[in-house]
């Protein structure tokens, strides 16, 4: 699918992204959730929980970010490797690496911050062949 196919709230929501306007992000894909009832309904609330775990990281919420990186693979994951031109596999695991500080603490990781070097970004592609 050419990616000016894909619904305009997911495009404006994968460029808010990637513009590092999370809760700008979110709240575009949040409109385009309600208006779905198929099985890309699951999948934007992955996206939703992607942003908002990064707007919490980048905030200092270290447990709101924690809580929702942990939603956001549980939704996500069933839609790998690709899913509506995004490459979910990748995704998850540069999520992983930007989180890596809150994964990996022993103890709470009061000092954690979110390494914007380390953020990732959507990149929307066409998908050749049938299907999404």
């Amino acid at each position: 699918m050419p990616a000016d196919e894909y619904p305009a709230l997911y495009r404006e929501g994968i460029r808010l992204f990637n513009e590092r306007e999370f809760f700008a992000c979110h709240d575009a894909l949040e409109e385009l959730w309600t208006e779905t009832l198929g099985p890309e309904r699951q999948f934007y609330q992955g996206l939703i929980h992607a942003a908002v775990a990064l707007f919490h990281f980048s905030e200092g919420n270290l447990g709101g970010a924690r809580k929702m990186y942990d939603s956001m693979r549980r939704y996500l994951a069933p839609y790998g490797p690709r899913y509506m031109g995004l490459d979910v596999e990748s995704l998850l695991a540069q999520m992983r690496t930007c989180f890596r500080p809150l994964l990996e603490a022993r103890e709470w990781p009061a000092d954690a911050t979110l390494d914007e070097v380390q953020i990732p970004a959507l990149t929307l592609e066409e998908h050749r062949g049938t299907g999404r």
